[in-house]
């Protein structure tokens, strides 16, 4: 008989717990984590994005789940123990370690989440030497994993770049697609939170794979489209102006350099400027 893996919990992680087993007290723990984590999602997106088709749906999905998890004070409560846990240590799967740790992954769609360590390494060897002189001389860098989970590949992706003296904030662009929704939305909230820009996309990558240009994702059958909060900056729009302006007017249109902005969130990337982290508003994809 095969032994369930025994889980320790401590620090953050056993103060996530005991405020996600009180809102348990009447339904099944999958329940209640389906709609902490769409309620969270939905917050993150519907702060930046105003395009009104998306923004009315999702303020009704997260009107539902708070109604279901009684009120918003225990979501919120989790919430800042997540960008907590993130900020004291942004090398981690914060999410994705709870999920396994409650077995709530679905063994009939393969879930097992690849070990952060495991994620560490193979971010290493992808962006070790020469990545920074790559990301200097193309602009960005991309990054695509089509079998997300709680994001853990590209959150080691992105600290991967952090090491390497690679401001990813303004410098990749980070895609995932998972075929559930719980868990892609589990890795739109913890890349959010780290401030990599980029999206999730829910749908089957066999059946529905992302296509067209890396920086103009599109919304197509069989997909649900979540555009980080950092993907929606005045640096990446202006990225996507100069890729239009490259396809409409030619190469020559693109030779003025793209401004170097900087967001500092959790993390203090180097060579900084003064008035770093100002903030910035938001522009939404349409």
């Amino acid at each position: 008989m095969s032994k369930k893996a025994a889980f320790s919990f401590q620090g953050n992680q056993k103060e996530f717990m005991k405020i996600f087993r009180e809102l348990c007290y009447s339904r099944q723990p999958w329940e209640v984590w389906a709609d902490v984590i769409t309620a969270m999602a939905c917050s993150i997106a519907n702060a930046v994005n105003r395009t009104p088709e998306r923004h009315e749906k999702r303020e009704k999905e997260y009107a539902g789940c708070i109604k279901r998890l009684g009120n918003v004070d225990k979501p919120a409560q989790l919430l800042a123990v997540i960008v907590s846990a993130m900020e004291e240590n942004p090398e981690q799967d914060f999410l994705g370690q709870m999920y396994m740790g409650l077995n709530l992954a679905n063994h009939w769609k393969g879930q097992f989440f690849t070990p952060y360590n495991v994620c560490r390494m193979m971010a290493e060897i992808n962006f070790g030497d020469g990545a920074k002189a790559e990301a200097e001389s193309k602009g960005y860098l991309s990054v695509c994993d089509p079998c997300v989970g709680a994001g853990a590949m590209l959150i080691a992706a992105a600290n991967a770049m952090r090491r390497a003296d690679i401001n990813y904030q303004t410098s990749a662009v980070f895609v995932g697609q998972d075929v559930d929704r719980v868990v892609a939305l589990m890795a739109y909230i913890q890349l959010s939170l780290l401030g990599c820009p980029g999206y999730i996309i829910v749908g089957d990558s066999l059946l529905h794979p992302p296509t067209g240009h890396v920086l103009f994702p599109q919304e197509t059958e069989g997909q649900e489209l979540w555009i980080m909060p950092m993907f929606q900056t005045d640096v990446w729009k202006m990225r996507r102006l100069a890729v239009m302006m490259e396809h409409i007017c030619g190469a020559a249109a693109t030779k003025k350099p793209v401004e170097k902005e900087r967001y500092f969130m959790f993390f203090n990337f180097k060579e900084q400027e003064a008035g770093n982290g100002r903030e910035k508003s938001a522009g939404c994809i349409q």
